[in-house]
């Protein structure tokens, strides 16, 4: 028996806000959507969007924040 291969999504905004609005009732905002793109790449899993978008909203906000 074959073992089920995990489908790769998009790291899209739209998958992003999706996740977040499942998960946590409420959008991520600009900063948080540009890090978990900057640490998952171009695609992911739905497990690890999951993961991400819930792991980001405990992280402190320095970690989170583009400085210039």
């Amino acid at each position: 028996m074959k073992a089920e291969k995990a489908k790769k999504l998009t790291v899209s905004d739209l998958n992003l806000k999706k996740a977040a609005i499942r998960l946590l009732g409420q959008k991520l905002v600009s900063n948080e959507v540009l890090y978990i793109q900057r640490h998952l790449g171009a695609t992911a899993t739905q497990e690890q969007l999951d993961e991400r978008v819930l792991a980001v909203r405990r992280l402190p906000w320095a970690e989170i924040a583009i400085v210039d």
